[in-house]
């Protein structure tokens, strides 16, 4: 995640622009190409192969069906389905391998496999893992590992990105219950989760230290050589009074040179060295709007209600008013509940890495961005093949797009 999960999530959205040339310049301009460093899903199938030999292999060291060796083998599977879930967002039809390599004789070229059977075991993955993962560690750094709680919410991902809403509802309402989870209720709170790890908000997070840094500072918080700051559409699409901005971006320049958001409000940092914050990949607000979307979709006066009502602590939080929008009102702001909702996850969400999976999974992905950077093909929406892959796997077939 290092890096990537702002370039995939991120990088071909409208929240950001860029300062200089390079990957960011691919992405932003719709020019990606098959040896662009983000086009390599190396990374993620590492991940899978080290969770394949882990699920195939603890049945080995603890009984069948004991409890610890399921938790383990949820927190596998999991962890598998994260890396899956981001390779059938990024790509589309990928291979999917389930078992570790263990013999000579071994198919190693695998062929891609349809998006819809890659999701399928993402959903298995998932709800074995909601079944058998602990509800809690007692340590402090328990939102870096998978748990109940997490592995529901990645699942209520899951379920967004195949529209399957009342499930998403389900695993929704499951998260929102959880007493290890609650909203930061001031700003200041707000503005430091991102930078100090552990929030109560915080449901799942990719760990960093001293030693296993991250490229964040690169990214987005290094004065006039940020890969990102954000873009002109970004900072003019706040309502009056927002107090998020202030903790995001330097308001007080008409040209952000840097984000505030993950290096702390204030930060001046012209170092470009690694950072060892958290990634934050799910949370407590994420879900919300998640529900909340679903619902809209629903429809329904009283699901319309019910959407609308999940924004309220968020935007109260902000210090935004009126915090309960009506039906009418977010109509008039924003076109429909689902934009409202959709602008909501704009702002809070912010270079999270969710911005450009919202556009596709909503379906406002061309609309967006067509006037920005020319896009107008849906089979444009996923990344090319990285043509390292290709050249070592003869039976991999380069997206359509790309070829």
């Amino acid at each position: 995640m290092h890096t990537n999960f702002s370039f995939w999530g991120e990088g071909r959205a409208d929240n950001v622009k860029i300062k200089h040339a390079g990957e960011t310049t691919f992405l932003q301009n719709n020019t990606l190409t098959a040896s662009i460093t983000s086009a390599d899903w190396t990374a993620l199938y590492t991940l899978i192969s080290r969770a394949n030999y882990a699920i195939a292999n603890i049945p080995k060291v603890f009984p069948e069906n004991d409890p610890t060796g399921n938790q383990l083998i949820g927190q596998s599977r999991a962890l598998r389905a994260l890396a899956y879930f981001y390779l059938v967002r990024v790509w589309g039809d990928v291979p999917l391998i389930l078992e570790p390599y263990t013999e000579t004789g071994q198919d190693i070229f695998v062929s891609r496999e349809g998006s819809e059977k890659v999701l399928d075991q993402i959903e298995a993955d998932l709800i074995f893992a909601a079944a058998n993962c602990v509800e809690k560690f007692n340590t402090t750094n328990d939102r870096i590992m998978f748990n109940k709680g997490s592995a529901n919410g990645l699942l209520t991902q899951v379920y967004m990105w195949r529209k399957k809403y009342n499930e998403a509802i389900t695993t929704a309402n499951l998260v929102i219950a959880n007493p290890l989870y609650s909203l930061v209720t001031t700003m200041s709170a707000w503005g430091s989760m991102f930078s100090a790890s552990y929030s109560n908000e915080s449901i799942f997070e990719v760990g960093y230290n001293d030693t296993q840094t991250n490229g964040l500072r690169v990214l987005y918080a290094i004065g006039s050589d940020a890969h990102y700051t954000p873009s002109n559409k970004f900072m003019a699409s706040f309502e009056p009074g927002d107090l998020r901005r202030s903790y995001i971006y330097d308001e007080t320049q008409a040209d952000p040179k840097a984000m505030w958001k993950y290096l702390g409000k204030g930060v001046s940092d012209q170092i470009a060295t690694p950072s060892k914050q958290n990634i934050i990949l799910i949370r407590l607000a994420d879900i919300m709007l998640l529900k909340a979307e679903a619902l809209a979709k629903l429809g329904g006066s009283a699901n319309i209600s019910a959407a609308l009502s999940l924004l309220v602590p968020i935007r109260t939080r902000a210090g935004l008013s009126p915090a309960l929008l009506t039906e009418a009102q977010a109509i008039s702001m924003y076109g429909s509940v689902e934009n409202a909702i959709l602008h909501e996850r704009s702002i809070e969400l912010c270079f999270e890495g969710h911005r450009w999976f919202d556009l596709v999974r909503t379906g406002k992905a061309i609309s967006t961005m067509q006037p920005i950077n020319g896009l107008s093909n849906e089979k444009n929406l996923v990344w090319p093949i990285s043509t390292n892959t290709i050249d070592k796997n003869p039976n991999i077939v380069q997206n359509e797009f790309y070829r």
